[in-house]
């Protein structure tokens, strides 16, 4: 970790997770505040969130990666307001010019028009279907989907062209949107992620500040099931000397909730996330700081993360293995290890538009 990076006042960044503005990897020039000299108090600004507009030319991303169950995405926004500090979107901020410190957490991009662009790219000739994934880098359900509402009309056009998509969050604002999913979900084109890092609601406030507490979680899975959208409670990430004690209590929550699946992930530490993450472990578990480390890199041949597929996900050694193990008996025993249906693909059709040829049969 580089010690010498500026950290901001806490007085400053009231509900944030990252300390510090570091800049981002591709800039020629590094900014960071400086006193003026003169000894005259002052009360430093708090830092706001604020909201810029894109327009898109295309929404839909697709990867190759062979440790993913999915080849497309889409993410309505850039940034996240839930400011999770193990996020390992945070060096994506970086490609914008922007800090993947408190700039992740605080200025944002909606993308309106991501709607639009969709059902366009969907219409293409070209398009061949397969489940699109949402909230694979960034919250669909942040704060200000609230007043944008780009995810739930995201959602209607995937629900026009009968599409089958799989969603990840951690947002209690899904619950928005059940009627639009447990449409979906009635015809197996839908089926929700949530993601439970924490019993510990003290815990969760320092690692995921703008987060719904570990308890209103539990409480959207058991509401989204009951309205017939499955969920898969996601253990992610699994901290070393953290979190990790909790795992068999989580899954236990899940299942209670009405999870009917469940997946874990070991915390990802890749470019800039690994020095904010060691600055947050050292204002808060100063005293277990170097134990987690010690245990990640022995898990990454050394380094604080090794991106290789097959690798980045869970690592390798004792102490993943021991993991593994642990989730597999828990999950058993719960009932959670079963494999889920394949979302529907069969369904998708395109809604007819005016001046549309007409089918002859």
């Amino acid at each position: 970790m580089d010690c010498r990076r500026p950290l901001i006042a806490a007085e400053q960044r009231p509900g944030r997770a990252a300390l510090s503005r570091a800049t981002g990897r591709y800039e020629r020039h590094v900014r960071e505040a400086v006193s003026d000299g003169w000894d005259i108090p002052e009360d430093l600004p708090v830092i706001r969130t604020q909201v810029s507009e894109e327009r898109p030319r295309s929404v839909i991303t697709y990867n190759r990666s062979p440790d993913l169950p999915f080849d497309r995405s889409i993410n309505p926004y850039r940034g996240c307001e839930h400011g999770c500090i193990y996020c390992f979107a945070r060096p994506t901020h970086a490609y914008l010019g922007l800090s993947p410190g408190l700039d992740f957490e605080t200025r944002l991009v909606a993308r309106p028009e991501a709607p639009d662009v969709l059902a366009r790219e969907l219409r293409a000739k070209r398009y061949r279907v397969a489940p699109i994934a949402i909230g694979t880098n960034t919250d669909p359900y942040q704060p200000i989907e609230k007043s944008y509402g780009i995810m739930r009309a995201c959602l209607e056009v995937l629900r026009a062209y009968r599409h089958p998509v799989a969603i990840v969050t951690k947002g209690a604002l899904v619950e928005r949107d059940m009627d639009i999913l447990a449409d979906m979900a009635a015809d197996g084109l839908a089926r929700v992620g949530i993601s439970v890092t924490t019993l510990d609601a003290k815990l969760s406030r320092l690692m995921e500040p703008r987060v719904p507490a570990p308890k209103r979680r539990l409480a959207t899975i058991r509401r989204l099931t009951q309205a017939g959208i499955p969920v898969r409670l996601m253990v992610s990430p699994v901290v070393p000397a953290l979190t990790d004690p909790e795992l068999e209590s989580i899954l236990d929550a899940g299942a209670e909730a009405g999870a009917d699946a469940a997946s874990w992930i070991m915390l990802r530490l890749p470019q800039e996330v690994s020095p904010l993450w060691q600055e947050w472990l050292a204002a808060h578990f100063p005293d277990r700081a170097g134990r987690i480390m010690a245990r990640l890199r022995e898990m990454h041949g050394g380094k604080d993360y090794d991106a290789s597929w097959g690798k980045r996900m869970r690592g390798e050694g004792a102490y993943a293995d021991i993991i593994s193990r642990r989730f597999a008996v828990a999950a058993r025993r719960l009932g959670l290890d079963r494999k889920t249906p394949a979302l529907r693909c069969d369904l998708f059709c395109p809604p007819k538009r005016a001046g549309d040829q007409l089918s002859l049969f």
